[in-house]
C-alpha cells in the first residue's frame, strides 16, 4: 500500500484549507440562474449542493437534472430529496433544450434522479431530451450521467442511443461500502451497465467519492474492475457530508493522494482520470469528450 498523508478523523469536523470554494458571483452566474428559474428546470448543481456551482455557472455552464428533483433511492451520501416523485413533465425535453440553446452551451451535462417506479426508468424522457438538444443546438456536445436501470437493458439502450458523446454512470464508492452508501444499488450490476454501454459503442465514464471509509487497496480494485468492464474516464473527488443525517466524512483525503490515484488510474489502463478534492462527475466534463 502506498502511504500518503490524510487528515485524521479527529480533525474531520473542520474542512481543510484545500476544500475552500469561491462564492457564486458574476453576471454569467446570474444569467444561468435566471434561465434555470425561468424555464423551471432542476440542476444537480443546486439539488446536490455542488461546491463548484459558482465556478461552473460563472462560466455559463450547468448540469441539468431531468425527471424531477425527488429520487426513489435513499443513498446515504446524497443531498437530493428522496420520496415518491410527482408525474414527470413530458414538456421538459423542450424546455431543457431551449435553455441550453439560450445559454449557448458548447458542452452540456444532463443527469436525473432515479425513477424506479417507472417501467422504463425514465428512458423515453432521457431519449427525447438529448434529441431535443441536438435538434436546436447541433454543435453542442452532450454527456448523459444516467442512473442504474436495475438490469432493464432495453431501457439502458434507449437512454444511450440518442446521440450523446459520453455516457456516465457513477459507481460512487467501493464494493464493500455499497450496502451502507448505496443500499438499493448493486456493485456488480453497475459494472455490467458500464460494460454494456461500452459494448454498445459509447465513450464510458464513472465517478467515485473518497473519504467514506474506503482503503487504498479497495480503490485500486475498483479501478481494475472498471477497466475490465470497459471504462474510459474516471473522476475521483472528496465526499462532503450534506447534513448531519447523511453518511459522515471518515477522512479528508490529501491532494497528494488524489494525485497518486490519478497516476495509478492511468497506469492501470484508464484513458483519463480527473482527480482532486473538489472534483465532481461533471467537473471539466468538456475535456472528456474526445479522450
Amino acid at each position: 500500500m502506498i502511504e500518503l498523508p490524510v487528515v485524521s478523523t479527529e480533525q474531520r469536523t473542520r474542512r481543510p484549507d484545500w476544500l475552500r470554494v469561491k462564492l457564486p458571483i458574476g453576471e454569467n452566474f446570474k444569467k444561468v440562474r435566471s434561465l434555470v428559474d425561468e424555464y423551471k428546470l432542476h440542476t444537480i448543481c443546486q439539488s446536490g449542493n455542488c461546491p463548484n456551482m459558482g465556478e461552473c455557472w460563472g462560466e455559463g455552464t450547468a448540469t441539468f437534472m431531468i425527471l424531477g428533483n425527488v429520487c426513489t433511492r435513499s443513498c446515504t451520501f446524497c443531498a437530493v430529496a428522496t420520496g415518491r416523485p410527482n408525474e414527470y413533465d413530458t414538456d421538459e425535453p423542450r424546455r431543457v433544450a431551449e435553455a441550453i440553446q439560450l445559454m449557448q452551451v458548447k458542452h452540456a451535462v444532463i443527469t436525473s434522479v432515479n425513477r424506479d417506479e417507472l417501467k422504463d426508468k425514465g428512458a423515453e424522457i432521457w431519449y427525447q431530451t438529448v434529441r431535443a438538444v441536438k435538434e436546436v443546438s447541433p454543435k453542442t456536445t452532450i454527456e448523459t450521467l444516467i442512473p442504474d436501470t436495475k438490469s432493464n437493458w432495453e431501457a439502458l439502450y434507449r437512454m444511450i442511443s440518442a446521440g450523446q458523446e459520453v455516457v456516465s454512470h457513477n459507481m460512487e464508492t467501493v464494493e464493500r461500502l455499497y450496502r451502507n452508501v448505496r443500499p438499493q444499488a448493486k456493485y456488480d450490476r453497475s459494472l455490467e451497465q458500464i460494460r454494456r454501454t461500452k459494448e454498445y459503442g459509447q465513450r464510458t465514464k464513472s465517478g467515485i467519492m473518497l473519504g467514506l471509509g474506503e482503503t487504498q487497496d479497495e480503490v485500486f480494485k475498483a479501478m481494475d474492475d472498471l477497466v475490465e468492464n470497459g471504462l474510459d474516464i474516471l473522476t475521483l473527488g472528496q465526499y462532503l457530508q450534506p447534513t448531519k443525517m447523511h453518511h459522515e466524512v471518515i477522512e479528508f483525503i490529501h491532494p497528494d493522494t488524489f494525485a497518486m490515484y490519478r497516476e495509478e488510474g492511468l497506469r492501470r489502463g484508464l484513458k483519463y482520470v480527473e482527480s482532486g478534492p473538489l472534483v465532481r462527475s461533471s467537473y471539466h466534463a468538456e475535456r472528456h469528450v474526445h479522450v
